[in-house]
């Protein structure tokens, strides 16, 4: 397995990572909930936690790491934030379709790919640190319907 296709298969899921931070950016901008954007806060963290992680094993395997979502993930965040919802609910609601959908199964195809036992792992774990967060999020979820 040679190390450039789990460099570009890690930038990708990189990428994605990038462009979760940023959706979360929109949402804690236009929640009006102390404790909720205290929660958003918290994933964003954890995502740019998983980025940097992701960034460092990139680099050990001598490749240089995505610093940004790149130009479809800039476009796709544009679209994001002017379609954004003004309601809660419906943010919750958009930030768990959008963590499951890019998140955890797009993440999932990933870790079918060319990746090696470590890198796989870490896949995982950003795979799991997005469950979480799903979790999270339905548990919040009936408080604002």
């Amino acid at each position: 397995m040679q190390n450039d296709v789990i460099v570009e298969e890690l930038n990708t899921l990189l990428r994605g990572t990038y462009m979760g931070i940023r959706g979360f950016e929109h949402y804690i901008q236009e929640l009006n909930h102390p404790e909720l954007r205290q929660n958003f806060q918290s994933m964003q963290q954890e995502l740019k936690q998983n980025a940097s992680k992701l960034a460092e094993r990139i680099q050990n395997l001598g490749g240089v790491p995505a610093d940004d979502e790149g130009i479809s993930g800039s476009f796709h965040s544009f679209m994001h934030k002017v379609m954004l919802p003004d309601d809660t609910k419906k943010i919750i609601e958009d930030a768990l379709e959008g963590i499951d959908q890019y998140g955890i199964q797009y993440s999932e195809e990933l870790v079918r790919g060319d990746l090696d036992a470590e890198s796989k792992k870490m896949v995982e774990e950003v795979i799991n640190t997005n469950r979480g967060h799903v979790e999270k999020l339905r548990q919040l979820l009936p408080e604002f319907i």
